[in-house]
């Protein structure tokens, strides 16, 4: 329950109160903590993306979750928070890829399309009559033979990570990283590691019909979900 004298300041998202905060932003960000977990990990050769789709029904379909997008050739995204939010956010980025191309002929850098993406999602913070986005994005590519892996938030801060989690179990898998991270990671390596976190996150309960794994290699600058029986093989290491 908040003070008396705070109570209303949370009915419009341009109003600040005294102590100088947005409660609407801030209530965003709890949706996006109450969301599944999701880790991007860097590694030597590339950047991986890992998240728990958290099966709620045995009768859903698991390939109808999608927690993890591609958004060009050489980018991908994975999302906690509302879904509806994070797919409203990867067409609009989509759509500044394709502009980039067709303006410049040539891929939109990875910073290049945070930032844009990050300066939308700030703009929700300014106006009446609209809300901001309830989820967070982690944004890994290639650019100019550099991996990058960026978060963001529904303030539009934009972060840079060599590891990091979002959703729910972002305070455990951070304690995972902190403690065995290394910059020498191999992208098989950092899959093992992320699968350790996203099973300290989950407290032991995921398996390969929640998990969905996406790698951007630094090689080739390409960005692929892995298949189901890639999944598999990965998860199987994890658990012997």
């Amino acid at each position: 329950m908040q003070p008396q004298y705070q109570m209303g300041y949370d009915r419009a998202i341009t109003v600040f109160s005294p102590d100088g905060r947005l409660y609407q932003v801030e209530y965003a960000r709890e949706a996006v903590k109450r969301g599944t977990t999701a880790v991007g990990i860097k590694a030597q050769d590339g950047i991986v993306l890992i998240v728990d789709k958290r099966i709620s029904s045995k009768l859903l379909e698991a390939a109808s979750i999608e927690k993890i997008f591609r958004i060009d050739d050489h980018i991908g995204v994975a999302s906690s928070g509302l879904v509806g939010d994070a797919r409203a956010l990867v067409d609009r980025a989509r759509v500044e890829c394709q502009i980039n191309r067709v303006s410049y002929d040539e891929k939109i850098e990875v910073e290049a399309l945070a930032k844009k993406l990050c300066d939308h999602m700030q703009t929700l913070t300014q106006y009446g009559g609209i809300r901001p986005y309830g989820t967070a994005l982690l944004i890994a590519g290639v650019s100019d033979g550099e991996c990058r892996l960026f978060e963001t938030d529904p303030s539009g801060t934009l972060l840079e990570y060599k590891a990091t989690g979002i959703g729910i179990g972002r305070p455990a898998a951070m304690k995972i990283f902190e403690e065995e991270y290394t910059a020498s990671l191999s992208i098989k390596d950092a899959i093992l590691l992320g699968l350790k976190a996203l099973h300290s996150a989950t407290e032991g309960k995921f398996d390969v019909d929640t998990v969905e794994i996406g790698i951007v290699e630094k090689s080739d600058a390409a960005f692929k979900k892995m298949t189901k029986e890639e999944v598999a093989s990965y998860v199987e290491q994890f658990k012997q």
